[in-house]
């Protein structure tokens, strides 16, 4: 067992009772405190933790860490660090706020420097992204979609049952939980016209997806296999890839999505890590046909991850539309990453890999307004009464995720964004 782990541990932080953040998760963010400085920290129940102020003050002085690894405006540094140095770092801050430790909870001028109310502090992009691949790795979607716009005896193409599909996204958009986002503009073709209209996305359509967050990769050239994936995904965050599904209709072929996707996505601000998340590891779909050798994997490689979408109308309170779970996805992590650089692409520090659009197999677990509604065809009715086929201007979007087992939750938080009118 992971020491940070334990379900039998016990902090004295108070933790809320059904809190995303007990003591065993310890996931890792980017924050402004009340000094107005950067700092990288983590949380337990509604409280963030400064651990620039801990490193400091030197609760960390036997790890062998560089002096200013928190002192960043983002994690890439810490992650490049290597899986030994993220498991001991936690696994101490796990011993710090145990109730049984009285190392800094003895200490109250410790305390107010390295403790805050979360409320009362900015939320930051937890890492730098280089680079940004989005993946295509949901059966049930992809059957859907193929279903609705192509023949639905033959809705996967010929290529989805052997390879992750993926293609390279924009990372200079993505943002962080409660920045707002506009509604695109672009070039749509209207139904049996003869020519391409500018103007505002009619069709603005969220995507329930996760993402993982890698570290440094091996050189250029060599690649990381399935078995040594393990060693190069820090975390994981809740990530809503926004879509302008008119939009891209008319622009993906014959290169895939462009405008319709590189305006915005937005993503949770906690890291969970593969740590935390270890105890709630499943085996995914069975894949047939078989796949080739360096995409076969054995074991529990998905991760039971319930999931919720919510919608609010401006000023109105939240909707749930959809219930899903990441362990529906087909495509597991470690084989995205397996193909992902099978060619020798090397990925860096703070990169994102985000999943795809996650469907469930029932109608409720659908992971996109395009299905929700299949098509427009089918309008969902909010709590107000109102009616979606997709998503308005004034509407917030809320992402929300946990795993839990044994009495333990681990969760994720949320990713919360309003939609502005498009810009004059």
């Amino acid at each position: 067992m992971i020491y940070a782990n334990d379900p039998s541990r016990s902090s004295w932080i108070t933790v809320p009772e059904g809190s995303d953040f007990p003591i065993q998760n310890i996931p890792f963010g980017v924050f402004i405190p009340a000094d107005d400085i950067i700092t990288i920290g983590t949380r337990i129940g509604n409280t963030a933790i400064d651990l620039s102020a801990l490193h400091q003050l030197g609760y960390f002085e036997d790890l062998e860490l560089p002096l200013d690894v928190f002192l960043q405006d983002n994690l890439n540094d810490f992650i490049s660090l290597g899986k030994p140095h993220w498991r001991a770092v936690r696994d101490r801050i796990a011993e710090l706020f145990d109730v049984n430790t009285k190392d800094l909870s003895s200490h109250p001028e410790h305390r107010e420097r390295v403790l805050f109310p979360v409320e009362e502090v900015q939320m930051l992009l937890p890492v730098f992204i280089q680079d940004y691949t989005d993946f295509y790795s949901s059966r049930e979607h992809a059957t859907n979609v193929g279903t609705m716009f192509r023949d639905p005896n033959n809705a996967l193409l010929p290529n989805w049952l052997h390879i992750p599909v993926g293609y390279h996204g924009r990372s200079s958009s993505i943002i962080v939980s409660g920045e707002p986002i506009r509604r695109p503009k672009g070039q749509t073709m209207p139904p049996n016209a003869d020519k391409p209209v500018f103007g505002p996305t009619k069709r603005l359509d969220f995507e329930l997806e996760m993402g993982f967050i890698t570290s440094d990769g091996k050189p250029l050239g060599e690649s990381i296999s399935i078995e040594e994936s393990k060693d190069y995904i820090f975390g994981m965050v809740v990530f809503n890839d926004w879509s302008a599904r008119d939009i891209q209709k008319w622009e993906y072929v014959p290169l895939g999505p462009f405008l319709a996707k590189n305006f915005a996505s937005s993503m949770s601000p906690w890291v969970v890590t593969m740590d935390a998340l270890q105890p709630f590891a499943v085996e995914g779909p069975k894949q047939e046909p078989e796949v080739l050798p360096y995409l076969n994997q054995s074991g529990a490689q998905n991760y039971d991850i319930s999931l919720e979408v919510l919608i609010a109308e401006e000023n109105g309170e939240d909707s749930t539309i959809a219930n899903s779970n990441y362990k529906h996805m087909y495509w597991s992590m470690a084989q995205q990453l397996a193909h992902h650089t099978i060619n020798g692409c090397n990925i860096n520090s703070g990169d994102l890999m985000a999943s795809g659009t996650i469907s469930g197999p029932t109608p409720d677990s659908y992971g996109s307004m395009l299905e929700l509604s299949w098509n427009g065809t089918k309008p969902l009715s909010l709590k107000s009464g109102a009616q979606r086929t997709f998503i308005e201007d004034g509407d917030t979007v809320t992402m929300k995720a946990y795993s839990e087992k044994n009495g333990v939750r681990i969760g994720f938080g949320e990713v919360r964004t309003k939609v502005l009118p498009a810009q004059d």
